[in-house]
């Protein structure tokens, strides 16, 4: 009787039938990936501000993909989860003011995303150009982090380590998921190197070259291609800009403090003391003004006291400001409003905030979690969220108002900048994360949505970091955290539209589809090994033509 021979796993052999190192256990081979893994993550995480080690990203995407390489979906998806929890476990470490437990409970349900994406990438890497499905197979993993759970969590995509990078150009092409999309293809690239030189046959000079190489070459294309995108000239209009940081006296989780009113008049004394500065001549005058989210906690629509002081300070500098205020709406609700405040006709146009903080600004699930939380009572109000564009008229330009938060949101600034507003004004509170990760990881992103957009980023914040970023992300000014302060700049305005403003979302969805498509044929491909078979002399014997195809198989 002839028997019938089992056709192998597509990518080979399963794991525990490779080649194993001489004397080394699958338990130490198993270890080695999961540090691998959570080495990857780490080099993630300094890649991102305040480290900002950007260059790092790609090494740690490398690590990352190095650990699942080969592996079966369940074991990667451990890996995958010892990566996500390395990397986010430091990175929103600035949660923890709010608890450990928010802390702790936030990283583990954005690690299991991760742990998604190592199940996905360890079956595409069972196909040919696997570099380019895993790589797209992360912008995939990044996009369903910033939709669920509760309108997403976009925060430490990779693309926003890039804020001042190399790679930072693409965002002019494809934002922030192209730019995602090139780091991640680098550190694949460079994983296919490493896999290729460890298993190119002795002796390995010519070996190393026809294999390890050209993945080398094209690691460092990706980067190199960034120059041939092209740049946006200045068009010769600019506009003058006060930015006003009023500071707050409280901290943690009462950053407004006790005493009612107190940020209102921190705001308006630095708005009257900018005011006497431009009469004294030791600052020019500004056409505009901005002052932060939340400059105001009190209601101003609804306290006649409110109004009057933010009255007084805007017509002393004379000019239109751009208030930050929390309004009540009825009886039970509130937004987040970006207040266009006229020196001579009082308050009118105005944005509200859509993109909402869960938890922070509204309560999901609301029965359930004041049940089981009391601090959720701390929320207070539940906010409304707003419906249009925050392209508001003020003075001489149309600004293109983003709250906090909502910078991390592509739809959001998208179509801001669509309006034709310029420059994108962030005006943000992190009062509660003050001299945590939070503030610089926010501005790097306002620096890659310039970039994004061809649009300057104005960021006003209640405690820090307030700053300015030319359109081609450059940080020209920038204040301290904890500390009043103010400027007049001169600010560029911009109007052509990038790439990425044009097509929007298009790069996104094509790199979502060609990753969920490489998965969808993984179990229709025949057997392709992962490291390409070099020619060599034939074995002497046949247990070393059997190690030999072992080996080729890992």
């Amino acid at each position: 009787m002839v028997q019938e021979k089992t056709a192998p796993p597509v990518g080979g052999p399963p794991e525990s039938s490779r080649a194993q190192a001489p004397g080394v256990s699958p338990r130490r081979r198993a270890a080695a990936r999961a540090a691998a893994a959570a080495a990857g993550g780490l080099l993630l995480y300094l890649a991102f501000p305040p480290i900002g080690l950007w260059y790092l990203a790609p090494l740690g995407a490398a690590l990352m993909i190095l650990a699942v390489h080969g592996t079966r979906p369940r074991r990667a998806a451990w890996l995958g989860l010892a990566g996500g929890l390395a990397f986010l476990a430091p990175g929103l470490h600035w949660v923890s003011p709010i608890g450990t437990d928010a802390w702790l409970g936030l990283t583990a349900i954005e690690s299991l995303f991760y742990a998604a994406w190592g199940a996905g990438t360890a079956l595409v890497a069972r196909l040919p150009l696997w570099p380019l499905w895993s790589s797209a197979l992360w912008v995939a993993m990044e996009w369903a982090r910033g939709a669920v759970p509760f309108g997403g969590f976009p925060w430490m995509r990779i693309a926003f380590s890039q804020g001042e990078s190399v790679l930072t150009p693409y965002a002019a092409l494809g934002g922030a998921p192209l730019v995602s999309f090139a780091a991640v293809l680098c550190g694949a690239l460079l994983a296919l190197a490493a896999l290729r030189a460890r298993h190119a046959p002795r002796p390995r000079g010519r070996a190393f070259a026809r294999s390890a190489v050209p993945p080398l070459a094209l690691a460092l294309a990706v980067p190199a291609g960034a120059f041939a995108v092209p740049r946006y000239g200045d068009e010769g209009r600019t506009v003058t800009v006060g930015v006003i940081q009023g500071n707050v006296p409280g901290r943690g989780m009462t950053p407004l403090g006790d005493e009612p009113a107190v940020v209102l008049r921190n705001h308006t004394r630095k708005l009257h003391e900018m005011a006497q500065a431009v009469r004294d001549g030791r600052m020019p005058r500004p056409d505009i003004v901005v002052l932060p989210e939340n400059s105001t906690d009190i209601d101003p629509y609804r306290s006649a006291t409110a109004r009057a002081e933010i009255d007084a300070a805007v017509k002393d500098i004379g000019v239109p400001v751009l208030v930050g205020a929390v309004v009540g709406i009825g009886e039970s609700n509130r937004a987040t409003r970006s207040l266009v405040w006229d020196p001579v006709t009082g308050p009118g146009a105005y944005y509200d905030k859509q993109k909402l903080v869960p938890f922070g600004e509204f309560t999901p699930m609301k029965d359930l979690v004041l049940a089981l939380f009391e601090r959720a009572s701390l929320v207070g109000k539940q906010s409304v969220a707003g419906t249009r564009d925050g392209d508001l008229r003020l003075g001489p330009v149309t600004v293109g108002a983003v709250n906090c938060y909502e910078v991390a949101f592509d739809d959001v600034v998208r179509g801001t900048a669509r309006t034709g507003a310029s420059p994108l004004v962030v005006q943000t509170n992190n009062a509660t994360y003050a001299r945590t990760g939070l503030p610089p990881q926010q501005l790097a992103m306002s620096q890659l949505r310039a970039v994004e957009h061809n649009r300057a980023v104005v960021t006003s914040a209640i405690t820090g970091i307030s700053a300015a970023v030319t359109p081609e992300g450059e940080v020209v000014w920038r204040t301290d955290e904890l500390v009043p302060d103010m400027a007049v700049l001169t600010v560029s305005v911009r109007t052509e539209r990038t790439v990425a403003t044009g097509v929007g979302a298009l790069p996104e969805w094509a790199l979502i589809l060609v990753g969920t498509a490489a998965l969808a044929v993984v179990p229709a491909v025949p057997a392709v090994p992962a490291v390409p078979v070099l020619r060599r002399r034939a074995p002497a014997d046949r247990k070393a033509q059997q190690d030999e195809r072992q080996v080729e198989g890992a």
